[in-house]
């Protein structure tokens, strides 16, 4: 049910609206006057010091609201109804129309209401104490200055139907008008935060008789009101803090998750009122985790809290800056007109964040991926545009275009994408998962020393499907556990042929997050070497960069179990993250592979030609093996073996190939040099053998 200051807000939207606020105005004006004129000097001195205290105090609480938590009133619970409703049933209508007028009028101008919104205020608490006042006259109680009403245990049925009246009748009025401002059911309006408004309106109603006693014990004792009163504001305070605990960061002061959804369902039900639309931004800072690693969580915490001030001081004062957690913000974008100026405002954030922050004499450049999702193109649900921008914002994150908005065609979760889940599931029981393996030889020698198991999925209809687009997606679910048992059987099966053929190579897994931090993975992958009779050493395990280096902590234990089982470690796609040298270190990694991307420039552009110099150096320098992929000339193979790498696969020594046809390979390969490497080979046992 609506607030009575719910009133205070309305604004026109059509004529229907304007005339009621002006007829509510106008009515309760006529009543004010006439009510008023009847009303004598001689009657306030009558009165005396206990309407003087009553009326100070009356006036006092309706400039100082009662802030409750859960209200759906931003301006509080005004105290003054318990007052208001005093006068009435102890010295009649005339006296509570004077103060009710005389408070809201004062209150109104304090807080700059329009003219319009204070007349329809005083209009519809006049009729709503006017009605009230029609119960008490009915059961024979007519209060005045001169003939004030006892409080007596009788007098409490009539005083509750007073009571109820007054509430059902400010109500309605207030009602009526909310739902003709908001093309809605008075009904619907009227029973809106019901349960508050019954508990918060009944408890000041409640307290009016005890006022009323009070008064009747002289103005001396008014005063002592104050103190149940200051209790209650205290009360009130402390649930608001605690309120404002439960919707705020604790670290920044934003709104939190809870507040923000909150925000969202107001803003989302105002857009479609105002046919305007709503934007919400996920912003992830970038690098983040790198300067709370080196610098610590302290410096970490106060860049946090100095990116949260940049945020709020940059967007609309309308609009709503949360942190969402970690390094994590939301940014919701009230009434704006199209998909452009939401762009407008991203860029505005982002460009705010590009300027160095300083703090305890240091200086950081913080950069932040920015996803956009819109109401109602997106999502009708806050739940459903924040999913979608965070979609939006990993895809800026990939594309380094700093902002992207939303896309079905980027969404891991969109038809399209969520039809290939389905068919991937079904895939393994038909036999459409293959692997090929593609060869890896030593640069010095020219010995295949190793294969890589390559993923495929030959489809009935689409025919080969990239890993590129059924991976990623498989990572985010469940499946992904299964394809990777897959993976390792069909890998161990092969090898163990190899091996008991005298091909004794080493075949090289790769492994996503999930496996990486799963702490059963190594005991599963013993498992699996003991079911197909194969020793450790010929598996090599091969993660990404950017997965080690995501917690390098939670992937040491599967690592080193790794190592205690004996199963090599290669970092693959090595050069295009940001690995702390710390780390690859500590943690048990054999290998490293430079990413294909470096490899396959190197010969056209020296820049990279020093990049991938560089890795090797520094691998080396680590203990470290070295193998370089996407080798595709004889140019690269040479500068690489003169770079001091250990090995290398591309198309220059062999494409991946289906088991079958590698096996044929690797035999032809070990009974006559291998043209194609350029280098002298040696003895055909030597060529088979494990580096």
């Amino acid at each position: 049910m609506p607030s009575e200051d719910e009133a205070r807000n309305l604004a026109p939207r059509n004529g229907t609206f304007w005339v009621y606020l002006l007829g509510v105005a106008a009515a309760g004006i006529a009543l004010i006057v006439a009510t008023l004129l009847r009303l004598t000097a001689h009657d306030l001195s009558v009165m005396g010091g206990s309407f003087v205290v009553v009326a100070a105090l009356l006036v006092l609480v309706e400039l100082r609201p009662l802030m409750t938590a859960g209200s759906p009133d931003a301006n509080g619970v005004s105290m003054s109804t318990a007052f208001v409703f005093a006068l009435l049933i102890h010295w009649g209508l005339a006296v509570a129309l004077l103060m009710q007028t005389i408070a809201t009028i004062l209150c109104d101008a304090v807080r700059q209401k329009a003219p319009w919104r204070t007349a329809f205020n005083v209009g519809q608490y006049a009729l709503s104490y006017a009605a009230a006042w029609a119960v008490l006259w009915i059961f024979g109680q007519r209060p005045t200055p001169h003939h004030p009403v006892t409080i007596s245990g009788a007098l409490l049925p009539v005083l509750i139907a007073v009571a109820v009246v007054y509430f059902v009748t400010n109500n309605g009025f207030v009602s009526v008008a909310l739902s003709l401002r908001n093309r809605s059911s008075v009904r619907s309006e009227f029973f809106d935060n019901w349960a508050y408004q019954v508990a918060s309106t009944g408890a000041l109603l409640g307290l009016a008789p005890i006022v009323v006693i009070v008064m009747e014990r002289g103005p001396m004792l008014v005063p002592l009101l104050l103190l149940p009163m200051a209790a209650v504001y205290a009360t009130a305070a402390m649930s608001v803090e605690r309120e404002r605990q439960a919707l705020h960061d604790l670290l920044t002061g934003l709104p939190n998750r809870k507040l923000l959804i909150q925000s969202s369902r107001t803003a989302i039900e105002n857009s479609a009122a105002d046919g305007r639309k709503v934007a919400l931004f996920l912003l992830d800072l970038d690098r983040f985790k790198e300067i709370n690693d080196t610098l610590g969580h302290q410096v970490g915490d106060t860049l946090l809290q100095l990116v949260g001030r940049r945020l709020s001081s940059t967007v609309r004062a309308e609009d709503t800056v949360a942190r969402l957690g970690g390094d994590e913000f939301a940014v919701l974008v009230h009434g704006i007109q199209d998909t452009q100026e939401a762009l407008d405002l991203a860029e505005l954030v982002r460009s705010a964040l590009a300027a160095p922050f300083r703090t305890d004499g240091m200086s950081f450049e913080v950069e932040g991926s920015i996803g956009v999702a819109l109401h109602p193109e997106h999502g009708q649900d806050f739940e459903t545009l924040l999913q979608r921008a965070d979609v939006a914002m990993y895809v800026a994150k990939d594309r380094k275009t700093g902002i992207e908005v939303y896309s079905p065609d980027t969404d891991r979760h969109s038809t399209l994408r969520l039809g290939t889940l389905a068919e991937l599931r079904t895939a393994l029981d038909r036999g459409e998962l293959h692997l090929h393996y593609q060869p890896k030889a030593d640069l010095r020698t020219g010995d295949v020393v190793g294969v890589e198991a390559l993923l495929r999925w030959q489809h009935p209809e689409r025919g080969t499907v990239p890993p590129d687009e059924f991976i990623p997606l498989a990572e985010q679910t469940g499946l992904m556990r299964h394809i990777t048992q897959f993976v390792v059987d069909e890998a161990l099966e092969q090898l163990a042929t190899w091996w008991q053929a005298g091909l004794r190579v080493q075949v090289a897994i790769n492994v996503c997050a999930r496996d990486l931090y799963d702490r059963d993975f190594a005991s599963f992958l013993r498992t699996k070497l003991d079911h197909h009779g194969v020793p450790p050493r010929a598996v090599m395990i091969e993660v990404t960069e950017s997965v080690l280096m995501a917690d390098p902590a939670r992937a040491a234990s599967t690592l080193l179990s790794l190592a205690d089982l004996g199963v090599g470690v290669s970092l693959d796609d090595f050069g295009t993250g940001y690995s702390s040298l710390v780390h690859l270190k500590r943690l048990p990694v054999s290998e490293v592979k430079i990413d294909r991307s470096f490899v396959m420039r190197m010969d056209v552009h020296e820049d990279d030609a020093a990049i991938v110099r560089s890795i090797i150096e520094l691998a080396t320098a680590l203990g470290l093996r070295v193998v370089a992929e996407g080798v595709e000339t004889q140019e690269s193979w040479d500068r690489l073996a003169v770079y001091g790498c250990d090995a290398a696969q591309g198309w220059y020594l062999a494409k991946a190939m289906p088991g079958g046809e590698v096996t044929r390979w690797l035999k032809d390969f070990s009974r006559q040099p291998a043209p194609v490497l350029g280098v002298q080979p040696g003895p055909a046992e030597q060529r088979t053998a494990l580096a």
